[in-house]
């Protein structure tokens, strides 16, 4: 839910498996819509383990090196950093362990009678500087970080096109440009409700729960010691300068205190445990309803 916004025009549009949505002052030019789906669909064909076709699969199929786009580089850099201040909790090689629980790319949903473990990253990727090099095959998924790479570059094309004032959201992660955004935060437990709201400029949220993606006794969000969802954190909402932070942050915020996380990042955070405990920052005119 977004409001305060004196944008004029809205593009929404389907992209990666989830809707977008972009709010402008002006429409946006036919080339530029066009720019933005094509940023979009390389990210796809590169990154998507939804899909045979992209390098993902060929990874999951073949170990060898894979070349890493310069725009791409900072989205493994920070998979790698959270890998290690999460003492590997946060990793991108949860993607077999996903698509056997049943979330891959025929949607099953339905978990395999045996669940691949959670592999460690220095037994799998070799480097990842310029060069991804796998020793084994290996299904990477970069979920926790990826959504909000592709609204970062989403983003990137809208300013240097010269809009300071935008809003590009997918699918509830959002970066606003130079004008105030109000944003609601969902409830963990009802998508009808908010449990609060927050304001952004300038910025980027993001939040994660397990509730969205939710299948049998299932989530997103596993836990690599176990290689089960895990279940103590309800909900994460985490403000930083880029939707990529953000997005990578709110998911290791399920694993990790924000205080160890603030050691290495500025960002502001909300945190609903199972336990009904709420922990947060003092975002900018954050309201809390509880």
């Amino acid at each position: 839910m977004i409001s305060g916004s004196t944008a004029v025009s809205v593009w929404e549009f389907s992209a990666l498996g989830t809707a977008w949505d972009i709010t402008v002052p002006t429409p946006l030019s036919e080339a530029l819509r066009a720019q933005i789906a094509v940023e979009l669909a390389r990210i796809d064909q590169v990154w998507s383990r939804f899909r045979s076709d992209s390098v993902v699969a060929e990874i999951a199929r073949t170990a060898g090196e894979y070349p890493i786009a310069e725009s791409d580089q900072p989205m493994l850099d920070l998979h790698r950093r959270l890998y290690e201040v999460t003492n590997g909790l946060v990793t991108p090689l949860v993607g077999q362990t996903l698509d056997d629980a049943g979330y891959g790319a025929g949607y099953a949903l339905r978990p395999a009678d045996t669940v691949a473990e959670v592999p460690a990253w220095d037994d799998v990727i070799a480097g990842w500087q310029g060069t991804l090099r796998t020793s084994r095959p290996a299904l990477i998924d970069v979920g926790a970080s990826g959504k909000g790479f592709a609204v970062d570059q989403v983003s990137k094309i809208i300013a240097e096109a010269g809009f300071d004032e935008y809003l590009v959201n997918g699918s509830g992660d959002i970066r606003a440009g130079a004008a105030p955004h109000r944003i609601a935060l969902e409830h963990p437990t009802d998508p009808t409700k908010a449990i609060g709201t927050v304001m952004i400029e300038n910025n980027a949220i993001c939040g994660s729960a397990g509730n969205r993606r939710a299948w049998a006794d299932w989530h997103h969000i596993v836990d690599p010691r176990s290689s089960r969802p895990t279940r103590e954190v309800l909900a994460t909402w985490v403000i930083a300068d880029d939707t990529m932070t953000a997005d990578g942050l709110s998911t290791a915020l399920f694993f990790s205190s924000p205080q160890k996380l603030l050691r290495d990042y500025r960002f502001d955070y909300v945190v609903v445990r199972a336990n009904g405990s709420v922990e947060h920052s003092h975002a900018r005119d954050l309201e809390l309803f509880l």
